[in-house]
């Protein structure tokens, strides 16, 4: 993640409209974060200190975290060296990851001192130190072991910072000398030698420098007066610019910085944000949602995966048995012909040469015998294969299709999944496998629940008609068969798994900008998101039929209309 040394100076400067608050409430949802409540006169902020490792941050939060029910030991420590506290200065050396929060408060016997609480913010390091105004530690979120002489963090040594790796600062040191020093890392490329010299840069800050500089190549090929502009525009937006940049790939976080990325091309989206503690706030929301969601259905996603592959594997093992029956229609005339010939052929012979009355010509045609049968019986073997072989196709045609019908389906699952946004969404259609039998009631410990209503995204066109999106089969379902009237317009990708989208027009005329608005929705929740001019079907309610025995969100339909549409994640509920 890019939570680098200008990231983190950026936030501090966000973070200083809270100097002069009292921490009013301190709370440990986890064993590595904290959040203070911070107060004053018209101002009340959540204040987060994250150390853990992957996520280690500082930032004012929205996110409501739940507390264990009784207080961890350094949560009730902090309490008692902190409650109250006035915050009166937060500091950052130089461009390093390390975030010092000063506070003014009372000892035991009324004197005022002055703790503070460091906030180490590097990998796998990350550590939140409680520091005494003597400079000797309270305590830790992590603390070091005993035999490390090289730094301890241990309750009652002396505090030290982290070794310093002595980089440049982009903000105070000349360009030149930043350029000269880069120099000197000939045999790296451009982006490797940025992340060795500068101080503070994230390695895709790095890309981003060697990307704007024509490429990240060696050194010694490098463009230094175009790096010289590109690290002079950087330099300029970090001090004056507030650019927080969340990235998105697929729709999903990827990751985060002060600056717009342009490395990526069309493949990542630059939202940006109105600060930088939202911004972290919504990253590691989204990120850590995302996380519990596919834990959560890790199991369904494998299971479906399997099947599809079985079915899969099935389909192609008939489709070459089905192959093995394209001579059928050749054994029946070899029958016929045998047949027809029986008069002139003899007993033990392995072929016989015979005219093919079938062919305009008239050509002879050798048709292989079995010595050991009669040229009767022979004819009559012929006339058997040709019929297990018909039987065999028509069995094979219908298990083929069943199992296409049955991939399509699983796709429609998966398409699902992949599109949950809640455990709700992921508990649904675990349910809808369950009714399906593909999960085993007992060992889910779980019954089929009922349709949540509220669960469909809901839109509203600009005439003002209702529009329902399905998350999965059992809403398609529901939307369709049971809530929609028969004059509603249905929407779906063609040939395409995805949600079936109703405009509850009943009837009523609909213009061809609420068409084209939920025909981007169905092209959004559908696999093809991520695609552009995607096809998606229209047609009234009463159009669309479920077959009798259907799998949940399978139907079929009749005069729709096709129109074409790019799908736009920029629509809102």
């Amino acid at each position: 993640m890019a939570f680098d040394g200008v990231f983190a100076k950026k936030t501090v400067e966000e973070l200083n409209v809270a100097i002069d608050c009292h921490i009013d409430k301190i709370y440990q949802p986890s064993k590595d974060e904290l959040v203070l409540l911070l107060r004053k006169k018209g101002f009340v902020k959540k204040l987060l200190l994250s150390a853990k490792i992957g996520s280690a941050r500082v930032c004012f939060t929205e996110t409501k975290y739940e507390n264990p029910p009784v207080p961890p030991m350094f949560c009730m420590l902090i309490r008692k060296h902190f409650s109250a506290a006035k915050l009166i200065k937060i500091n950052q050396t130089e461009l390093e990851r390390v975030v010092e929060f000063y506070f003014q408060t009372t000892n035991e016997m009324g004197d005022i001192i002055n703790p503070k609480i460091v906030c180490e913010l590097i990998g796998n390091k990350a550590n939140i130190v409680l520091v005494g105004e003597n400079g000797r530690i309270i305590d830790a979120v992590r603390r070091s072991s005993i035999e490390d002489s090289a730094r301890i963090i241990q309750p009652g040594a002396i505090y030290s910072y982290p070794d310093s790796q002595g980089k440049l600062n982009l903000l105070n040191t000349e360009l030149s000398a930043i350029i000269d020093a880069i120099k000197k890392n000939s045999s790296l490329t451009l982006s490797s030698s940025l992340l060795r010299t500068l101080d503070g840069a994230s390695p895709l800050v790095c890309r981003e420098i060697a990307f704007l500089s024509g490429g990240d190549e060696l050194v010694e090929e490098c463009d230094f007066d175009r790096l010289f502009k590109v690290l002079s525009s950087l330099k300029n937006d970090i001090l004056i610019k507030n650019n927080p940049v969340l990235l998105l790939k697929d729709g999903e976080v990827f990751d985060f910085t002060y600056t717009e990325i342009t490395q990526y091309g069309d493949s990542i989206k630059n939202e940006r944000y109105e600060s930088f503690s939202g911004l972290l706030d919504a990253f590691y929301q989204k990120r850590e949602a995302s996380a519990r969601i596919k834990l959560a259905a890790g199991d369904i996603l494998r299971l479906t995966n399997n099947l599809i592959s079985r079915a899969e594997k099935r389909r192609r093992l008939r489709l070459e048995d089905l192959s093995k029956c394209e001579n059928r229609e050749q054994l029946r005339i070899y029958g016929e012909l045998l047949k027809a010939n029986l008069y002139a052929l003899k007993s033990g012979a392995s072929f016989a040469e015979v005219q093919n009355y079938y062919d305009e010509e008239l050509k002879l045609v050798r048709i292989p015998l079995n010595p050991a049968l009669s040229p009767a019986n022979n004819a009559a073997k012929y006339f058997k294969d040709y019929k297990k072989t018909y039987t065999a196709e028509q069995t094979l045609l219908k298990l083929i299709s069943d199992d296409e019908a049955e991939i399509g389906y699983l796709e429609t699952v998966l398409d699902a999944i992949n599109r949950a946004e809640t455990l709700a969404d992921i508990a649904e259609i675990r349910t809808e496998l369950l009714e399906e039998g593909y999960l085993n009631a007992k060992k889910q410990n779980s019954k089929p629940k009922k349709i949540d209503a509220k669960g469909f995204k809901e839109y509203q066109s600009v005439e003002g008609y209702r529009i329902l999106v399905g998350k999965n089969n059992r809403q398609n379902d529901y939307l369709t068969t049971k809530l929609a009237s028969k004059n509603d317009l249905w929407f779906h990708t063609k040939n395409i798994p995805g949600s079936h989208v109703l405009v509850l027009s009943n009837g009523a005329e609909v213009s061809d900008e609420t068409i084209l608005f939920a025909a981007r929705l169905a092209a959004e929740n559908s696999k093809a998101s991520s695609s552009s001019n995607v096809a998606v079907d229209y047609t009234q309610v009463k159009n669309v039929k479920k077959p009798s025995g259907a799998k949940a969100g399978m139907v079929i339909y009749t005069t729709n209309k096709t129109v074409f549409v790019t799908p736009s994640k920029e629509e809102k509920e």
